[in-house]
């Protein structure tokens, strides 16, 4: 059973390193492990100084590597759907050339992704795939997928294709609009079928979390904040928070010294808005962090005596459950005690005082709209009770 681990954070904070590290100390620890990229800007390749296809490639012992080609995919499983589309698109007056782009659908790499992802788990051939994502706002989408196309393919699918094999006699005759025909619909199911049970394995616990990788700064951090919501919302784990690129306390220099001090503010920021997760820290290299060498001393810094590939943390952050009309947010808050609680809400967040400690908690939008109702403690979880979303104004 493949262990995958998925890290994910805003652009430009270091993701692709924290991943392509992790990857090659769970290789030097005789796991063996698939580290395969997902970001349509790919630069796995770049960190460790390799060639890199959209075939697994060895990179050292135990390990291999890919980057997907979104155009051999979308020959693969979506060659079909493609040609119809730009057949349409060329009877509406559009440029052959120019049809033929319109026809890829913008994500189709990253949704190509997910049955890499499940085709490699399935494979038996590794302990360990490890997934460097896109930016937040690109993994959330990445990941919601399933879920949607489920939706559609069971509810929405069959009556279109029962509908498209009614009318196209009729059509035929009235119009050259091109139709489409069985292979279309046809390749539409062999690709949902290539993606059928993601959801399922990214979404167990035991087997798959996501890591985020955060850099001590204000917007970094608010947008990692707002990506464990959605994570946990959506039902994917994540089991921790890596604060990279943080100033050495070997730096003594004063002119570093205000610097130090927003860092180690934005640090403290970082442990309490994420708890119980635990928070791995990572130093700014003084070098740059390519090739083997260099990232195999990166990971035996990140992880000291963790075993890269473990569980850091069991469970979800926070659930949100429908009762009736109402929503419920269930949040874990492990010894709280009553009296030394507070909650309150502002500016889009739930806000949780422990004690001397306090927690902003981004409400994700489906409860923003909604009115707080009363909020419990229930063992080791806080609830919060908010009310019916007021309807708009003139809405029936």
């Amino acid at each position: 059973m493949s262990r995958i681990l998925l890290f994910t954070g805003k652009g430009g904070v270091g993701k692709t390193t924290v991943a392509a590290s992790t990857a090659l100390a769970c290789a030097d620890a005789g796991r063996r492990t698939l580290v395969m990229s997902t970001d349509p800007a790919h630069s796995l390749a770049d960190a460790f100084a390799e060639q890199l296809g959209s075939a697994p490639r060895t990179i050292s012992p135990n390990l291999e590597g890919m980057q997907l080609d979104a155009t051999e995919r979308l020959e693969e499983a979506w060659g079909d759907v493609q040609r119809y589309v730009a057949e349409v698109l060329n009877w509406a007056g559009v440029d052959g050339i120019e049809a033929e782009e319109l026809a890829v659908i913008p994500g189709l790499d990253e949704i190509f992704s997910l049955a890499d992802i499940k085709d490699a788990a399935g494979s038996g051939k590794y302990d360990v795939i490890v997934v460097d994502c896109g930016p937040t706002a690109e993994t959330i989408r990445l990941l919601s997928l399933p879920e949607i196309l489920s939706w559609y393919m069971q509810r929405v699918f069959p009556v279109e294709r029962r509908v498209a094999k009614a009318v196209r006699p009729i059509l035929s005759r009235i119009t050259n609009l091109p139709l489409a025909g069985d292979d279309v619909f046809d390749a539409s199911q062999r690709f949902y079928a290539r993606l059928d049970g993601v959801r399922a394995l990214l979404a167990d616990g035991t087997r798959s979390t996501v890591r985020l990788v955060v850099n001590p700064e204000r917007m970094v951090i608010a947008e990692a904040r707002r990506t464990a919501t959605y994570l946990s919302l959506f039902g994917y784990h994540v089991d921790a928070v890596i604060a990279n690129r943080l100033l050495p306390d070997a730096i003594t220099d004063p002119w570093f010294a205000a610097w130090k001090a927003t860092h180690a503010e934005h640090l403290e920021t970082i442990e309490n808005a994420f708890a119980p997760l635990p928070v791995l820290r990572a130093e700014l290299a003084g070098e740059e962090l390519v090739g083997i060498d260099h990232l195999r001393r990166f990971a035996a810094t990140l992880y000291g005596e963790r075993a890269p590939d473990g569980v850091f943390h069991h469970g979800r952050p926070l659930d949100v459950e429908r009762d009736g009309d109402d929503a419920l947010l269930r949040l874990r808050l492990p010894f709280a005690e009553r009296d030394d609680l507070e909650v309150g809400r502002g500016d889009g967040e739930l806000l949780v005082r422990v004690g001397a400690y306090r927690r902003a908690v981004v409400l994700p939008d489906s409860l923003n709209r909604r009115p707080v109702g009363r909020a419990w403690l229930d063992g080791d979880d806080l609830l919060v009770r908010f009310g019916p979303a007021p309807t708009r104004a003139g809405a029936p």
